[in-house]
């Protein structure tokens, strides 16, 4: 089991991924996320943090996936204003 602690959650569309840490802490677990793009640069596979126009789309949809999940995770109820 504490090896599954080390490997994030990842929602992956198209070259996007949000990959979802859980952290232990003296509170219970928090979640942190990070945001990526993947891409091929001399036959080899590259990530960043930058976003181009077309990726922005794709970024909103794993964010609102990664935000679900953590909601799903905490048992934290979701309010609509």
């Amino acid at each position: 089991m504490a090896n599954q602690k080390n490997k994030p959650v990842e929602f992956k569309l198209g070259p996007v991924k949000a990959l979802l840490w859980a952290n232990e802490t003296s509170s219970g677990i928090r979640h942190s996320v990070t945001f990526v793009r993947i891409y091929r640069k001399d036959d080899q596979w590259q990530e960043t943090s930058s976003f181009g126009r077309n990726d922005l789309p794709l970024l909103e949809k794993v964010a609102s996936r990664a935000h679900d999940y953590i909601f799903q995770q905490t048992g934290a109820k979701q309010t609509v204003s």
